[in-house]
């Protein structure tokens, strides 16, 4: 049974830094594909970063050069490295996989989202400014 639980998210100021964490199970990360998803009030669900089971990574324009996806496949943990943090990433961060890497890899996957089909109960990131 794959099983995805999110954690590390808090209150910060505009500018610090946070790591989301992502502990999996029921899967091997070298057969699956994760991300990381984000939904602010009002807004639809966004894919924030992706990473597919060959370590190919893509990113939303908006967090390029801030946030890092990382992925430990022995320790079954998925992070997210948020670096100068703005009020505008306030959301609820989840995240997802997809098994086989839904059947693309790397740009082509990152067109295909809504394949990411297991997801975690999400955790709060809020930023001030």
């Amino acid at each position: 049974q794959v099983q995805l639980v999110e954690s590390g998210g808090g209150s910060v100021q505009s500018g610090d830094s946070l790591t989301l964490s992502c502990s999996t199970s029921g899967f091997s990360h070298r057969r699956y594909a994760m991300g990381w998803f984000r939904q602010a009030p009002e807004k639809e669900r966004e894919g924030v970063a992706i990473i597919d089971s060959e370590g190919a990574t893509n990113y939303t324009d908006s967090v390029k050069g801030r946030f890092t996806i990382s992925h430990d496949n022995a320790k079954s943990i998925l992070w997210l490295r948020m670096n100068n943090l703005q009020p505008e990433d306030t959301a609820t961060y989840y995240c997802a996989a997809v098994p086989g890497n839904g059947g693309y890899t790397g740009e082509l996957l990152w067109k295909h989202l809504e394949l990411f089909g297991f997801w975690g109960q999400g955790t709060q990131v809020t930023v001030s400014s």
